[in-house]
């Protein structure tokens, strides 16, 4: 077998399904499994739904009327006349997701975001299994929800390796091309669950390893896996070979293109990972295997945008030592933040997290209580593989004031 991921950018019109479906015809596409995400911004309007749902109930009606419109006008310029049948499974997902939100009485906002925003990879693999059937591809629509299996962490889930393989080993058995979902799996109690943002990378790859696959390619809007973000960094270069050990660094330090959790699996049994572009299908890329770090070997520039930088000290000035450290990353596992980058010294203990569950404000009360905190919000982290004397022109160059900077042998850490 050989998987495909398909992103939200590849399918978020028409002219991408249709393009999806023209790569697996000049690329082959026998024993194949392909991954899809939601298409175009469509998680942004679910979360955009969720926020009003909780916040401002009126609006929740008209989010989702948007976005089943964005949907069914995709499905009518694809099939045309023949729309019909497709569109009553785009309705019925709706009135399903609709139905959830009258009836659902938690109060718990990880568990009801992953039960509306899981709808994104439901209606994008029913679209385009439809249309590759149209278009001559038999194919078989999976139920990621059915193979992946996880604990209920919701928004984060963590596998269940020994069922997730057993399920998609039955789950695929007798078919030679199928489509299913990335981002998406269910917990034992069958409750939808999801991978965490831009998880569909990482369900791909989890089928890859399951499946003991050839391959597995990521399809983007880029030409590969670049040394920086071209929309923020300018002229950068194409990596045409990367380690694994090399891109699970990049990864872990926030390179968009490939998500962190997506490497591990695919190490552990060697499988190469090709990051390619969906409109130039047959051109090189980038293929991640072992051996060499990086070709070309040049710094890799990666930014992480609205980070938190907090300074804590001792109210009493008593040492910043192992009591106090365990105890702070305590509190951020507990509010679910994601650590960048700690400095530490004996009185003082600087760390830059994500807050990206929007629970900054209830962990400043608890960590108050203890110590003198102080908050920089907003701050950009900036993380630089392979760090030489270009690399540092570009940071000098930014004008903007360094709150805190850290080197090691490979890579430099800026917190501007």
């Amino acid at each position: 077998m050989k998987v495909f991921k398909f992103g939200g950018a590849s399918v978020r019109d028409a002219v991408g399904v249709k393009n999806l479906v023209s790569v697996l015809k000049e690329v082959g596409y026998d024993k194949t499994i392909v991954v899809v995400s939601a298409m175009g911004k469509t998680t942004n309007a679910l979360e955009k739904i969720l926020d009003n749902y909780f916040n401002d109930s009126k609006k929740t009606i008209d989010g989702l009327v948007q976005l089943k419109q964005y949907h069914i006008q995709i499905v009518k310029n694809l099939f045309g006349n023949d729309s019909f049948e497709i569109e009553e499974t785009i309705n019925k997902l709706f009135e399903e997701l609709s139905g959830f939100l009258n009836s659902n009485k938690s109060p718990n906002y990880s568990f009801v975001y992953d039960q509306v925003v899981s709808i994104g990879e439901l209606l994008s693999s029913k679209i385009v299994h439809a249309f590759m059937k149209f278009s001559g591809l038999e194919n078989y629509w999976l139920d990621s929800r059915k193979c992946i299996k996880t604990d209920d962490y919701y928004r984060a889930a963590n596998l269940d390796w020994e069922l997730t393989s057993q399920n998609i080993k039955n789950g695929l058995k007798g078919h030679s091309l199928a489509v299913t979902q990335g981002f998406i799996g269910s917990n034992s109690n069958n409750f939808t669950t999801t991978l965490g943002r831009e998880g569909s990378d990482y369900s791909a790859a989890i089928f890859a390893y399951v499946l003991n696959a050839s391959s597995l390619t990521i399809w983007k809007d880029v030409p590969g896996v670049l040394n920086g973000d071209p929309r923020v960094f300018k002229k950068t270069k194409l990596l045409k070979k990367i380690s694994y050990r090399e891109a699970i660094e990049l990864a872990f330090y926030g390179a968009s293109v490939i998500h962190p959790k997506t490497l591990q699996p695919l190490q552990r049994k060697e499988i190469p990972l090709f990051v390619k572009s969906f409109e130039n299908p047959k051109n090189e890329g980038t293929v991640v295997l072992k051996g060499k770090n990086l070709d070309p070997f040049v710094p890799c520039y990666i930014l992480k945008k609205n980070q938190v930088l907090l300074r804590l000290s001792t109210i009493d000035f008593s040492f910043i030592v192992e009591e106090n450290i365990s105890y702070i990353f305590r509190l951020l596992h507990e509010y679910q933040m994601t650590v960048e980058l700690i400095q530490n010294s004996a009185i003082s203990f600087s760390v830059c997290i994500n807050n990206k569950y929007d629970k900054l404000d209830e962990l400043l009360l608890i960590l108050r209580a203890k110590f003198n905190v102080e908050v920089n919000d907003g701050v950009d982290l900036f993380t630089v593989r392979h760090f030489n004397q270009e690399a540092s022109n570009f940071i000098q160059n930014i004008g903007k004031p360094i709150l805190l900077e850290q080197r090691t042998e490979e890579t430099a850490q800026f917190i501007i």
